[in-house]
């Protein structure tokens, strides 16, 4: 069951970025699929650490606002390991949009950390690195 639930919750995460067909994204359920204190990372040359409020709001806004429209990102692969009340996933993902009125692709790799209290699994941090 657990990796049910954990799929679930991945499809979560990746669902709150979507803004397709003119409906609102919707960013703020991060806060609920991180515990809190979760710590959110981008790497690559120019690595950054996010808190959960840092990492949310700008994209609140361009998710928003009318600049990025017709946006989802989705996974590709994954491979996930659970031990007990600890789980990690290691996939990649691809994304699409319209960035100022110009399409996008894209791709990238993503490693997600969760946790099971008992209110069920959450995550407790997630890195990503978007390829060139």
């Amino acid at each position: 069951m657990s990796k049910i639930e954990i799929d679930a919750l991945t499809a979560e995460f990746f669902g709150a970025f979507d803004n397709r067909g003119g409906k609102p994204a919707d960013v703020a359920r991060i806060r609920r699929l991180l515990i809190p204190g979760g710590v959110i990372v981008v790497a690559g040359p120019e690595l950054k650490v996010y808190t959960v409020q840092e990492f949310i709001e700008p994209r609140e806004r361009l998710l928003n606002d009318g600049r990025l429209v017709e946006f989802s990102e989705w996974e590709t692969s994954e491979q996930t390991l659970i031990a007990g009340d600890v789980a990690a996933r290691f996939g990649e993902y691809r994304k699409a949009g319209v960035l100022d009125g110009e399409a996008f692709e894209g791709a990238g790799t993503k490693s997600i950390q969760f946790v099971r209290d008992a209110g069920g699994w959450r995550i407790a941090a997630f890195t990503w690195c978007d390829q060139p």
